[in-house]
């Protein structure tokens, strides 16, 4: 039997209760899909009996690649990918609306969560996201303003994406078993950003800057990033205020002004 690799995070879903609770978020029929981590393919199988119309699947371990390729061999809609999401070009593969599922690793995730965030939507027109996480994790990405798990994942994912729904999966689900509770959540894309974010890269830019002191004011914080005449348009922002303390929407403006000439 091939030992997993705890490098790659490898905790595959086994519970097939679940896999169909996951499915069964979306209609995938007749519609493009791109599978991320597929490991041995108990995802991929359910998938494939509700006929999407492509399946992608990028999946970084060459020993489960190849044994996908063989496994799905005679099936022309399937595409297996060796690669490493992380250096893969996303936007090459992804067709209008495509849902992207992902048994995410936990090493990795929320780089994964960015990566996709970071996508030009004009040019990678994804759908649906439906992603698992560390449950500890999950909830720093939909941590609510004001929460305690509120801080930069919340921001950048609520800049870009809506909450459709979420559930808890244990560890039992899982093989091997992993030492934490994981949680699965369905993300919508906005159809209308509340502010104009030239580039996301810029919101990532402010949040870390302000979150790396999230203990302290973000007085001197926000004097390295806007000029007097930028902060001039932020009279309703208390500088004595700690990052926590500042809802996304103050974030996509202080954005906003950062990116003016």
């Amino acid at each position: 039997m091939r030992i997993l690799k705890k490098s790659l995070g490898q905790n595959f879903l086994v519970d097939k209760n679940i896999i169909n609770k996951i499915i069964n978020l979306i209609e995938v029929k007749n519609k493009n899909i791109l599978e991320i981590g597929p490991g041995n393919g108990a995802l991929t199988d359910q998938i494939l009996k509700k006929k999407p119309k492509s399946l992608i699947l990028i999946e970084k371990d060459f020993f489960f690649a190849n044994k996908l390729k063989t496994k799905y061999s005679k099936n022309k809609s399937i595409k297996v990918l060796n690669y490493d999401i992380l250096k893969f070009e996303l936007g090459k593969v992804i067709k209008k609306e495509t849902i992207i599922f992902g048994n995410l690793p936990y090493n990795i995730s929320s780089q994964i969560l960015v990566k996709i965030l970071k996508l030009d939507r004009k040019k990678s027109q994804y759908g649906d996201l439906i992603f698992m996480f560390q449950k500890e994790l999950g909830e720093k990405i939909i941590g609510r303003y004001p929460s305690k798990n509120y801080g930069r994942l919340a921001i950048l994912s609520n800049y870009k994406l809506d909450i459709y729904k979420k559930f808890f999966v244990s560890s039992n689900c899982f093989f091997p078993k992993p030492k934490v509770t994981s949680i699965v959540i369905h993300f919508r894309p906005k159809k209308k950003y509340l502010t104009k974010i030239k580039n996301i890269n810029n919101l990532e830019k402010i949040t870390n800057n302000f979150f790396s002191n999230k203990r302290k004011m973000i007085n001197k914080s926000i004097k390295k990033l806007l000029n007097k005449k930028k902060l001039s348009h932020l009279t309703d922002l208390n500088l004595k205020l700690r990052p926590s303390d500042i809802s996304p929407e103050m974030y996509y403006k202080i954005t906003e002004l950062y990116e003016r000439d």
